[in-house]
């Protein structure tokens, strides 16, 4: 199993395909990987050390005594915050001498150290053949990756061991020179992580059976030492705790990831949950020692070692935040057969591994049970389920390409000043589309609320200041027409009603649908589409940054009637938050009615028959009405949407020329032709 012998080429050869020779626009973008992996490095381990006493390095706080100084004083798991196993706590027993600043400098570079070694190890363990780009740019990409993991945040901030069991069971596979020395890495790493016994029967089925029993051996004596060194802690962790179950939190917790948790928390309990969970466990724990061992023999090690981590991490009792670095290292594996299902995979393990999971999906009840159990799920599917390709697939290294539309002449020179972005003629995957549109509009939410210091009441002064200014130059310009428009609509009851509804339930209707129907009928213009869009919303977001606008409803003294959201009480200083979700003074440029131009424009240029474009400019014009007569918006926030939508498609044209002619089609073997919107 080592890496010479599955898959891996020679250390000179790679160096000497990685380094020498390299073309400088590569050399340069792999020193910009570098820089962003030592800048996100830094930033990690600035926001470790920078936390007050008591808020990091938690774990460790039972052995904190007076002064500052460790110590153990009775049993490592006195508050059950340290989740480690005896033979953990016996490893760490010599830092007790330490002073506890000096253990938290330790801890964070001691732990930075591990993660780049991790890093530098995955890169080279990736399988053959590997183009020079990616083994140039491998390192990098996989430090930066695991800085911006969940699991390696969270050892640096509470100060775990995660870490350090996943880089000696790689050093066994990858590094160590011998069938003992890579079963007695193994087995030390089983020793702190109990589940990682799972690769002593990977190691003996793909024929390194003295490394599987050099495993065993060393597993069974460093656990042995440490039920004689510490004997109440050991009995405490193997029989009172069940393996560590209950350790660090309640085994239904969040942050348990494993199936044990995940049945707890779908309410099962007792024994016919336990019972349930050794026959899943038994179930997963085969198919994936099955698939890895496959992988092993088709040359990919390093995808076995990760499915195998993967399957540790669903059987155990728990898995806890820092255990769960297994499921990152799967991005190694390629799934599907066509170029725009490729990514799928590997973007969808990065998000989950890098993003609280409120913003890969919404916060609704039935949706509950994939949300809280998101992790465990992707493990789960990188163990049993995901069709990772064998190198012999054709498809493995050359998936099937994806049509492009010949370029399109542009009127400027230097247009498209990208040549890379492409006109594809295909549809993207829905899942990945699915999945980037809501981590986009998590990132949406979040920015506008951050626009005025994370709360409404933060920027209330600055924004008023702004509305001010606004009313000011619209009075100037004599088009300050909002007072007059919103008091003659509140006068009749079925015109405020439609204008109401118009406002509040249109806003992402229209928008959704024609991306929609662009994604269905019009794949080519979608990817077009969809850029200007997210160009707009980019500068609509910088917009909000800048200039804090409060709308015309939240101006005291102006006399203005919220028709949507009902009277507001002035003399609350938090009268501007509705919602603890959006920020209401994200007013210029308005996004109401940028989306909706946006939606106009799309139709009026891609429809053909006149009575459709006419009605898709209608939109912008009652949303214009709207935003306005509601008293959500002035009418310059409207010119402002405007010119985020006109600047957001001079983007796209800059960047990738113009859209593909109509008469583009796709290629007839591989994907449908591209269809009219209406026929």
């Amino acid at each position: 199993m080592s890496h010479a012998k599955h898959g891996g080429r020679p250390a000179q050869a790679r160096g000497a395909t990685a380094v020498g020779g390299t073309h400088p626009r590569l050399r340069a973008v792999r020193l910009g990987l570098w820089l962003v992996a030592a800048l996100l490095a830094a930033r990690q381990v600035a926001v470790a050390l920078a936390s007050p006493r008591g808020e990091r390095l938690t774990d460790l706080e039972t052995w904190v005594g007076p002064h500052g100084v460790l110590h153990v004083n009775g049993s490592l798991y006195t508050s059950t915050r340290f989740s480690g196993t005896p033979f953990n706590g016996l490893v760490l027993k010599p830092l007790t001498r330490a002073a506890e600043q000096a253990l938290g400098w330790g801890w964070t570079f001691g732990t930075l150290m591990l993660v780049v070694a991790l890093g530098l190890i995955a890169a080279r363990a990736l399988p053959p053949p590997v183009s020079r780009r990616t083994a140039a740019l491998a390192a990098p990409v996989a430090i930066s990756l695991l800085m911006l993991s969940l699991p390696v945040r969270n050892a640096l901030w509470l100060g775990q061991t995660g870490i350090l069991p996943v880089l000696l069971v790689l050093l066994g596979c990858f590094a160590a020179r011998g069938p003992r020395t890579s079963g007695l890495l193994i087995g030390v790493a089983a020793a702190l992580q109990p589940t990682l016994l799972l690769f002593t029967p990977l190691l003996w089925c793909t024929g390194r059976r003295t490394a599987a029993v050099c495993a065993t051996g060393t597993f069974a004596a460093c656990t042995a030492l440490a039920w004689a060194v510490m004997p109440a802690d050991s009995h405490r962790y193997w029989v009172h705790h069940l393996a560590g179950a209950g350790l660090g939190g309640r085994a239904d917790d969040l942050g348990n990831q494993s199936l044990h948790g995940a049945l707890l928390r779908l309410g099962l309990t007792g024994p016919p949950e336990i019972v349930l969970f050794l026959t899943l466990g038994t179930a997963v724990a085969v198919l994936a020692l099955r698939r890895a061992v496959r992988y092993v023999r088709d040359g990919q090690l390093l995808l076995a070692v990760a499915v195998t981590g993967c399957a540790a991490i669903a059987v155990a009792p728990t898995a806890w935040q820092h255990q769960q670095l297994w499921v990152l290292l799967t991005v190694v594996g390629r799934a599907g057969t066509r170029t725009s299902d490729r990514y799928v995979w590997p973007v969808s393990v990065v998000l989950v591994m890098t993003l609280p999971t409120r913003m890969l999906l919404p916060d609704m009840a039935s949706l509950d049970p994939l949300r809280t159990n998101l992790v465990v799920l992707a493990a789960l599917a990188a163990a049993t389920a995901v069709p990772f390709l064998p190198r012999t697939s054709p498809y493995h290294r050359s998936p099937r390409p994806t049509p492009y539309a010949p370029a399109a002449p542009a009127r400027f020179r230097h247009v498209p000043l990208v040549p890379g972005l492409r006109r594809a003629l295909t549809r993207p995957n829905i899942l990945l589309e699915m999945l980037l549109l809501r981590v986009t509009y998590a990132a949406y939410s979040q920015v506008r609320l951050a626009a005025t210091g994370g709360s409404n009441s933060a920027g209330r002064a600055r924004a008023e200041e702004h509305g001010k200014e606004v009313y000011d130059l619209e009075r100037a310009l004599r088009i300050d027409v909002e007072h007059w428009a919103n008091h003659a609509v509140v006068g009749i009851g079925w015109l405020r009603s439609f204008f109401d509804f118009y406002y509040t339930s249109l806003h992402f209707a229209v928008p959704l649908t024609v991306l929609a129907l662009l994604y269905w009928r019009r794949p080519g213009d979608y990817r077009w589409a969809r850029a200007a869009l997210g160009f707009t919303t980019l500068l609509a977001l910088i917009g909000f940054w800048l200039y804090p606008l409060a709308p015309p409803r939240l101006m005291p003294t102006l006399g203005f009637i919220d028709t949507v959201h009902g009277v507001q009480d002035f003399s609350q200083p938090d009268y501007g938050t509705l919602t603890a979700l959006t920020n209401q003074y994200a007013a210029m440029p308005s996004l109401h009615f940028g989306w909706s131009l946006w939606c106009g424009v799309v139709i009026a240029v891609l429809v053909r028959q006149w009575w459709v474009k006419a009605l898709g400019l209608l939109h912008p014009l009652f949303t214009a009405v709207s935003i306005v007569v509601t008293a959500n918006h002035w009418v310059l926030d409207a010119a402002g949407g405007a010119l985020a939508v006109a600047a957001g498609f001079g983007v796209t044209y800059l960047l990738s020329g113009p859209r593909a002619p109509d008469g583009a089609v796709a290629r007839p073997d591989r994907t449908p032709a591209v269809k009219p919107l209406h026929r």
